[in-house]
């Protein structure tokens, strides 16, 4: 079986500048690999489900046939097609938490920038001053913008208004604020927005332009390897940080 996010890892440690150089020592290596061990856990867990749902899909056919010839009563089949829903259900909701703990692992493996040392002039900031106070960097792992607004989860509907315009489609959320999945990982995302949106797409392209003209912080994750995107996707608000 293919080890994406595992690869992700190990070429981000390898080559990306922005990791930190005592990564090992740090309590950031404590969460890569608490997350990376989850992430493992979840893997095991989908071909659990997965084979659930195979089992159950055959005992509807089982059933189903059965009825036809008037062997089993319309109960038992309708037990069968519940049991096969909830099956799907759970596999559905652990690929769920493979993409939730794939951003989060894009996101534990950056280090967070530098301070930034902003004078704090009186009065209102000029347009200058903000601009100033602004930090924009690209890589080939990701986009980092650390911008001037003050971001809490007040200001989402803003953004979510602004992609249904743009797009017509709500904005495609998947993880919003702290999730039960965060707190298992010991992972500050309470004032965070995840967005299941790769930076290189036109939609991430245009959600980015807004965030950055609107000086709302974000960081951009690309997927390491030419055709994986495995924990792609548009974080907004500053770097999640370990609780």
């Amino acid at each position: 079986m293919r080890r994406p996010v595992l690869c992700l890892l190990a070429v981000l440690l390898l080559t990306a500048p922005a990791l930190a150089t005592d990564y090992r020592s740090s309590s950031r290596a404590d969460l890569v690999t608490a997350i990376v061990a989850y992430r493992a856990a979840l893997d095991r867990l989908v071909e659990f489900h997965v084979a659930a749902v195979s089992r159950a899909a055959g005992d509807v056919e089982k059933r189903r046939e059965l009825l036809a010839r008037g062997l089993v009563a319309r109960r038992e089949l309708e037990e069968s097609e519940r049991a096969f829903e909830m099956a799907e259900a759970k596999l559905a909701g652990t690929r769920r938490e493979i993409v939730v703990t794939d951003h989060s692992l894009a996101e534990a493996l950056i280090e967070d920038p530098p301070p930034l040392n902003r004078p704090t002039p009186p009065g209102r900031p000029s347009a200058s001053d903000r601009f100033a106070a602004e930090r924009y960097e690209t890589t080939p792992f990701f986009v980092r913008y650390r911008g001037h607004a003050r971001w809490t989860l007040a200001g989402a509907p803003r953004v979510q208004g602004f992609f249904a315009r743009q797009f017509g489609r709500p904005l495609p959320v998947s993880a919003f604020g702290q999730t039960p999945l965060h707190d298992r990982l010991g992972f500050d995302h309470r004032d965070a927005i995840d967005v299941a949106l790769g930076p290189d797409s036109p939609e991430g392209g245009a959600l980015m332009s807004f965030l950055r003209g609107s000086g709302i912080s974000f960081m951009a994750y690309r997927g390491p390897v030419k055709g994986e995107a495995t924990g792609a996707h548009i974080h907004i608000g500053d770097a999640s940080r370990k609780l």
